[in-house]
């Protein structure tokens, strides 16, 4: 395996693969990303959201340091990319998973088979032993795909703009341990 293979895996859920994203993937990526109901749920996407942000994201991820930092692109299988799940630092220097998935897919349990798969490699190839996410309070169903793949709430809660909304949210603050 080379180190570029290592820094990319492909990993298999029952019915999604996640893998590194390609400059192919910017067309989805950009379908499903300018979804307002979508954008409005992350921090960082914004609305209206095009194919040239979507390749500009693409280049971007392609600088990543992968001992840092993790992208995984969500392939439906036979439907092609429909979200993104991935790890970054946080502003407290901790490992935080974030995600998104389109619209289309929502409610089928795919995002928690996604965060699933994730958090196992991270805990598998980064020997992770806790994990930080968090949810805007008017998102339930990310609190609850988060509570099913293994995190609880830390009580904690944080003020964090998103893009789309532009504003800060009240953020619901989560943590995974191994």
């Amino acid at each position: 395996m080379t180190a570029l293979e290592a820094a990319r895996p492909v990993l298999s859920t029952p019915r999604l693969m996640l893998r590194f994203p390609r400059p192919a993937d910017a067309p989805e990526i950009a379908w499903y990303a300018n979804d307002l109901d979508v954008a409005r749920m992350t921090t960082g996407i914004p609305h209206p959201y095009g194919l040239d942000q979507a390749r500009t994201f693409l280049e971007r991820v392609e600088a990543m340091h992968p001992d840092e930092e993790a992208l995984f692109a969500i392939e439906a299988k036979g439907e092609g990319v429909i979200g993104l799940v991935g790890f970054h630092a946080n502003d407290q220097g901790d490992c935080e998973i974030g995600y998104w998935l389109g619209r289309p897919y929502w409610g089928r349990g795919l995002m928690t088979e996604a965060v699933r798969g994730a958090v196992d490699w991270a805990a598998q190839t980064w020997s992770r032993r806790f994990l930080m996410s968090g949810h805007f309070a008017d998102n339930e169903a990310s609190g609850r795909v988060l509570i099913k793949a293994g995190f609880l709430y830390t009580g904690e809660t944080r003020w964090r703009f998103s893009l789309a909304r532009g504003e800060a949210a009240h953020t619901r603050m989560m943590v995974w341990l191994a």
